[in-house]
């Protein structure tokens, strides 16, 4: 008999939670609880700067609003640092870790490929440093720690199919943790799924190039990867003659701490469900109904851009 599965939910509370965020975790909770499994909630506050313990707690109440409830945690990235410096030392162990001294400045002079997620192609400058060259480095500025990257890594995601990489070429190197001591998103996010018991992800396309380097990781460090379901984007319309772009926390109309005063939990719900197909009209639903009929042959493989008229209210 397989296991009922676990999800997760790992929003970075740098702003109130917007439609973009809410549709990714609409999809990632409707997958679990339509096969009777559970969700862990955790925020992805690494970096000091840019997060706060405020915007985190918002969100926990705008998910409570629109019933979508979690089972563990939540859990928060930045007190579990301990664990990610024995993930580091355990990779370390393995003479896969190396300081790297390039600036921003010289990654970007450098002209390198982009990666498929608009990382650049990290050119290996600092790979091949004799300890001694580190040293002299390391008195001028600190290092940040990047991972050899090697060999190819791959996967079926549930939605848009097989993918792999070429490591080196396709992402090259990668960031383990930052110059100023915060550690990265792809050694966080990989340590966290695993320990946490994670078995299924779903998430925004735009990470499907980041997941041939966490599945390395998890090979790295002996973790079992979860399964890996990618969904459209919502975009939101642009003036005359530019593209769509995504939703981002700039885009305020669509931020849920905006939409709670025009409509009802259900009804936000609903609107998002139609969008990915699981409804045939906007309608007022709960999140339990939907879990009852949910199916993800009905979501759009493609990037979805949200009707203005959707989320106004009638009369405006």
């Amino acid at each position: 008999m397989t296991a009922p599965p676990v999800g997760r939910f790992a929003p970075s509370p740098s702003g109130p939670m917007h439609l973009g965020n809410l549709f990714a975790y609409l999809l990632a909770w409707l997958s679990v609880r339509s096969r009777g499994g559970k969700i862990v909630l955790r925020m992805e506050n690494l970096d000091p700067q840019r997060t706060s313990r405020a915007y985190g707690e918002q969100i926990m109440r705008d998910l409570e609003f629109l019933g979508l409830d979690w089972d563990q945690g939540p859990y928060w990235q930045s007190e579990r640092s301990g664990y990610y410096q024995q993930c580091l030392d355990a990779l370390t162990a393995q003479g896969l870790v190396y300081p790297c001294f390039c600036s921003r400045a010289e990654l970007h002079a450098a002209n390198a490929p982009h990666a498929s997620d608009g990382d650049y192609v990290y050119s290996g400058k600092c790979r091949s440093l004799t300890p001694q060259e580190a040293q002299a480095l390391a008195k001028k500025r600190s290092p940040a720690l990047r991972l050899r990257a090697t060999g190819r890594a791959g996967f079926t995601d549930g939605h848009y199919g097989p993918l792999e990489q070429d490591l080196e070429r396709d992402c090259g190197d990668f960031i383990l943790r930052r110059s100023d001591g915060v550690f990265a998103y792809q050694l966080a996010v990989a340590a966290d799924d695993g320990a946490m018991g994670v078995t299924e992800v779903v998430r925004g396309r735009d990470l499907l190039g980041s997941t041939p380097r966490q599945l390395y990781l998890y090979r790295l460090l002996g973790l079992r990867p979860p399964a890996f379901v990618h969904i459209p984007l919502l975009l939101a319309g642009a003036g005359p003659g530019e593209p769509p772009r995504r939703l981002s926390k700039r885009d305020q109309d669509a931020g849920l701490d905006v939409l709670r005063g025009r409509f009802s939990a259900e009804e936000i719900l609903g609107r998002l469900a139609y969008l990915a197909g699981q409804l045939p009209k906007p309608e007022a639903a709960t999140a339990r109904e939907l879990a009852g009929a949910f199916q993800w042959s009905k979501v759009p493989l493609e990037d979805i851009l949200l009707p203005e008229e959707l989320f106004t209210p009638p009369g405006t």
